[in-house]
């Protein structure tokens, strides 16, 4: 038996459930994982509240990040072997193969060795926001360097990481973030200034920084009213990549601007990478790359006990954090990663 997280209905955090389940055993193409670390998500809370665009089934598992050693190799895992340090690209649905538990399934594809750079904690904090950022960046965008990139929501673990891979270019990072509280903390991640979005206008400081030429590359997980200020802040032939939709409520585009500045207005998901194997290839490879340099590095805000799931998902939609939320697993033999 092992202990996973589990739900039996949407809602709140209360919601979740740490339950015995038997362990699973892997199948062709797959490995068991004992986890030591779990990346929590956005896309997780949503999910517990059925806003997701993947419905839950119940009793549902949850969760797309993982860390740990594995446990078992199914058939077809060439490749891997039992007690092998790995980790958890998210490239299938939390319906199929559910992350958030102390022994979880993955299909192969999606297991990568263990980064030696980084800890448990750190490889469970890597994936979802490198990968991310880099699809939006440079798979997309193309950025390239002197360009002037916009992130919204910068202190989120894709903001942040979306500041790394943009100074890895060559190109300038503009952090956006709601109040001052958490400017220091950006510039100290690397972004070359910050704006606050509710005590600055945006589209006038963008024009100050870029001397009224505009940012290139927009990279945007919030949506809503606010979309049609950085329209304003974009440059002709900008790329904006919409990669979330933190604001549900419509955005007032002027049509006229997105035509005359020639812009590129691009719809983004992870997954378009992910269960690309060429292009997923290409990211991890791009990442692994950075990590070894030293030019991307996870951010971690804080970690909580598995035991603590429910109020690891309070504290994610507080939204205070900056930086990554990851979910500690004891082994049994009591060891730490």
């Amino acid at each position: 038996m092992s202990r996973a997280v589990r739900f039996h209905e949407t809602g709140g955090p209360e919601v979740l459930r740490l339950e015995e389940i038997p362990a699973p055993v892997p199948g062709v193409g797959e490995v068991l994982i004992h986890t030591r670390a779990l990346g929590l998500n956005r896309a997780e809370s949503m999910f517990r509240r059925g806003e997701y665009g993947v419905a839950p089934v119940f009793p549902s598992g949850i969760g797309y990040e993982a860390a740990g050693v594995i446990a078992a190799v199914g058939d077809g895992g060439t490749g891997f072997r039992v007690g092998q340090a790995v980790s958890v690209v998210p490239s299938f649905s939390m319906t199929d193969y559910p992350m958030h538990g102390e022994a979880v399934l993955a299909p192969v594809h999606a297991v990568v060795a263990h980064p030696e750079e980084l800890s448990f904690e750190q490889a469970a904090a890597v994936w979802n926001p490198f990968i991310t950022a880099y699809g939006g960046l440079v798979d997309i965008a193309g950025v390239r360097p002197g360009d002037t990139v916009l992130i919204p929501a910068a202190s989120s673990s894709v903001g942040l990481a979306a500041i790394q891979i943009a100074r890895r270019a060559g190109a300038r990072a503009v952090a956006l973030t709601r109040t001052g509280t958490k400017r220091q903390k950006l510039l100290e991640a690397g972004a070359e200034a910050v704006i606050s979005t509710a005590e600055e206008d945006v589209v006038a400081r963008v024009r100050e920084l870029t001397a009224g030429e505009g940012a290139r590359v927009i990279f945007d997980p919030v949506g809503g009213p606010a979309l049609a200020d950085l329209v304003e802040a974009a440059s002709r032939e900008a790329v904006i990549v919409l990669y979330g939709l933190l604001e549900s409520s419509p955005a007032p585009l002027n049509v006229g601007t997105v035509l005359f500045k020639h812009l590129t207005l691009r719809g983004f998901e992870l997954f378009e990478i992910t269960t690309d194997d060429a292009r997923r290839a290409a990211a991890v490879d791009y990442v692994r790359d950075g990590l070894a340099k030293g030019e991307l590095a996870p951010v971690i805000d804080t970690t909580f006990p598995l035991d603590a799931i429910a109020e690891a998902h309070r504290y994610l939609e507080a939204g205070g954090q900056v930086g990554k939320i990851v979910i500690t697993v004891t082994p049994e033999d009591g060891t730490t990663s």
